[in-house]
């Protein structure tokens, strides 16, 4: 089976397999006692705070562990926006933000909250000038901008908009989830999330950095754990084992991300020479290395997912367009783009050129089998 599916989960790096090993042994204790065992498991929890912080670029003491990033963004979005209640009631996201990002702001709105959407290009980037325009006006509380789509892996102008969010002294929540340990975070933002499954940790770990003087306040019930910010006994191990996969995957990308982006590229042309009726996705430079996603005419994605999985290719759909929603994804509708028969092929470390080269041999047949028994020629 070829694992093309790392925008969803990438497999487990070596170094978080090893430093997970380590501290099952080593951090298991609770790091807010006073014993021996219990100061060693608060000593690898603080080296690994300060591991992650680095990278992310965040003082140590910003950062907080949760245990998922879809947790991380519920708590960023949701306790930034209690902090400043004063300031107003106003939030504005990015059409094409995760759904993590789009639920927490669902719940602002049933609270009476207002929402404000800024729409995308064609490509999937956010309107720059459209975002600095919606943070200016009076009210705004928070401001919502991934770095980078997990669908179609187009990279999100955040430095302009966070200028433009600092030019209106409104906090910024950048959602690095799919760049964290493939590209540096962009400067800028008031508050950050992470999601430790997609840079080869293990599921189970996100990351919530607020920055010093960003007003939040929990809208959980008080606990003491993690600064006060999540609550729940931390999972140190595999805490460790999620800084350990971040600090290898920030040394190999130089390497590595050159090596996907030109498979990548080589995906994005090859695809459309082989497939008829097909449109690729997504901005072909400013993108993420690892994510390129095509949409077939004629094609259910479902089927198209389910012959790829019978050849041996494990890739998921930037559309969630299935027999019981009948709904295409919310990214491809936003940047009106075909949701048909829609593949998004993300590259894991170590991937081999020889998968790549099996993927585009197979593919064409199987849209020709799967057109051909909807009778389109």
């Amino acid at each position: 089976m070829a694992y093309l599916d790392a925008a969803s989960t990438e497999p487990l790096h070596p170094a978080a397999r090893e430093a997970l090993m380590t501290a099952l042994d080593s951090g298991w204790a609770d790091p807010a006692r006073l014993y021996g065992t219990a100061r060693r498991a608060q000593m690898l929890l603080d080296q690994a705070r300060a591991e992650v912080a680095e990278i992310v670029g965040a003082r140590a003491d910003e950062v907080s562990f949760t245990s998922s990033g879809t947790q991380a963004v519920h708590l960023g979005v949701l306790g930034t926006l209690r902090g400043r209640r004063r300031a107003g009631r106003r939030l504005v996201v990015n059409a094409v933000e995760h759904s993590s990002v789009l639920n927490a702001a669902a719940v602002h709105e049933h609270d009476d909250g207002e929402v404000e959407t800024v729409g995308v290009d064609r490509s999937g980037r956010a309107d720059a000038a459209a975002f600095a325009e919606a943070v200016s006006r009076p009210g705004t509380a928070l401001a919502c901008l991934q770095t980078a789509n997990h669908e179609v892996g187009t990279l999100q102008p955040v430095e302009e908009v966070a200028a433009a969010c600092a030019a209106a002294d409104v906090p910024l929540l950048v959602d690095a989830a799919q760049s964290a340990g493939r590209l540096p975070i962009p400067g800028g933002w008031s508050v950050l999330t992470a999601s430790a499954h997609k840079w080869g940790g293990p599921a189970g770990v996100g990351v919530l950095a607020v920055r010093k003087g960003t007003r939040w306040r929990s809208p959980y019930p008080e606990d003491e754990r993690e600064r006060r910010r999540v609550p729940g006994f931390e999972n140190v191990p595999a805490i460790v084992a999620a800084a350990a996969a971040l600090r290898a995957r920030a040394a190999e990308e130089a390497a590595e991300g050159p090596r996907l982006s030109a498979l990548v590229d080589r995906i994005r042309r090859e695809v459309p020479r082989l497939v008829p009726d097909v449109e690729v996705i997504g901005d072909p430079v400013a993108r993420l290395p690892h994510i390129v996603t095509f949409s077939c005419l004629y094609v259910e994605g479902e089927a198209l997912l389910t012959e790829l999985d019978k050849a041996g290719f494990a890739i998921s759909s930037g559309s969630s367009c299935t027999a019981s929603t009948l709904r295409p994804s919310h990214v491809l509708e936003a940047m009106g783009v075909l949701t048909h028969g829609n593949v998004r092929v993300s590259l894991p470390r170590g991937v081999s050129e020889g998968d790549v080269d099996r993927f585009l041999a197979v593919l064409p047949d199987i849209v020709r089998r799967i057109r051909a028994s909807l009778g389109v020629h």
